[in-house]
């Protein structure tokens, strides 16, 4: 079976590489995806397989029959990033960018698709193959997709998905058991103050002071009101307020993230940092106003799943292909498929082995290797073969 997938791989890469390199050309955002959508669905037409539009972008198709089900999920959104790359492919849509790799995430699961399409016949079950919009904003594709069923009639006994990792060699998967990606939430803090002039501090209540007292109580959660043992991040990463030298400003604006892995923990933070905002700013006779908008939950791999895939890579690449990961601060929304059904989801490495460094996701310079494509098919057609127990093609 291995030699036979590396040869249906074979005939069609160089096809799989030029879809990449049409979708990097034009890259869409969240919720705008509509040329991508039409571009996978006239791939899909052209290998007469069905499919429904649940959202007004992405779309999900099927193949096989039978009460057993599985899914496989590839994003489909871009950047809003001007692309700095000189290469032939550069995108031509101003101020964004494919630069989290989604082209090659969908270019991967089109390659996938026409190979299962042309064994169809020895598959024990059906396969929904999800292409999602908006991975990349709030509330997430992912989420709005399961709102409308798609995770019904039949139920998937399993998902998988995969993204590139431009901080691993080409090819080279990166997985882990149980916590991932971290939950991610958005922090919008503002105090209000009292201007006046900075020479009579006495006489106006400093919006400034109380932000930066705010802002090291946040500290202060971390390493009084955690587990050690329980990671998180808690980030400002934006302060604005104030125009000149010599005036308290009326108000300040914080913005900032909130990470971790365990959904309690995530809660008690949210309690901590709704309290404590509202008691300093009193402290300083200023008032407040927090917005905590929830993003994703934490990404959870399935133990099972996870030893299938870790398995499956070694007899088809081996030991040399296989890492485990540290778990990472980033967040995704196929979180939210890990919320209701066993998932499993892990790195594909992109960096060639003579390069000591690549742009990381989100920069206007990643650049990703294009040879990690046979891989990513390779594992995921396997993947979806040895758990149907389909023998020879």
């Amino acid at each position: 079976m291995k030699r036979q997938i590396k040869n249906e791989i074979d005939k069609i890469l160089e096809k799989v590489i030029s879809y990449r390199r049409y979708l990097h050309k034009y890259p869409e955002l969240s919720f705008k995806e509509f040329k991508t959508t039409e571009f996978v669905i006239n791939k899909l037409n052209e290998l007469s397989i069905r499919y429904d539009r649940p959202l007004e972008t992405g779309v999900v198709g099927y193949i096989g029959k039978g009460d057993r089900c599985i899914a496989l999920r590839a994003d489909i959104d871009a950047l809003p990033i001007e692309e700095e790359n000189e290469i032939e492919f550069k995108s031509k849509n101003p101020g964004v960018m494919h630069a989290c790799g989604h082209d090659i995430h969908t270019s991967i699961l089109l390659g996938v698709v026409e190979i299962l399409k042309k064994y169809e016949h020895k598959l024990n079950g059906l396969i929904k193959i999800i292409f999602q919009p908006a991975e990349e904003v709030l509330p997430g594709g992912a989420k709005l997709l399961i709102e409308k069923g798609i995770l019904e009639n039949p139920k998937p006994e399993a998902i998988f998905g995969q993204h590139i990792n431009p901080e691993e060699n080409t090819g080279v998967i990166s997985i882990n058991k149980g916590a991932f990606f971290a939950s991610t939430d958005e922090l919008y803090i503002t105090i209000y103050g009292n201007s006046g002039h900075a020479a009579q501090p006495h006489l106006s209540n400093d919006a400034i002071l109380t932000a930066a007292q705010i802002i090291i109580y946040f500290q202060n959660i971390l390493t009084k009101f955690r587990d050690p043992l329980y990671p998180a991040v808690l980030s400002i990463t934006s302060i604005n307020g104030g125009t000149t030298t010599n005036i308290f400003p009326e108000k300040v604006e914080l913005k900032g993230t909130l990470r971790t892995f365990d959904n309690y923990l995530r809660e008690k933070i949210h309690n901590h940092i709704n309290n404590g905002v509202n008691n300093i700013a009193e402290n300083y006779n200023c008032t407040s106003e927090v917005k905590i908008v929830k993003g994703y939950p934490p990404l959870i791999n399935d133990e099972i799943l996870t030893n299938f895939v870790i398995t499956n890579c070694k007899e088809i690449f081996g030991e040399n292909y296989i890492k485990i990961s540290k778990p990472k601060m980033f967040a995704e929304d196929f979180a939210y498929y890990s919320q209701n059904i066993p998932s499993v989801f892990w790195f594909l490495g992109v960096k060639p082995s003579n390069k000591e460094f690549m742009p990381p996701l989100h920069n206007s310079k990643l650049n990703p290797d294009e040879n990690a494509i046979y891989n990513g098919i390779y594992l995921m057609i396997y993947n979806v073969f040895k758990f149907f127990n389909v023998g020879d093609l």
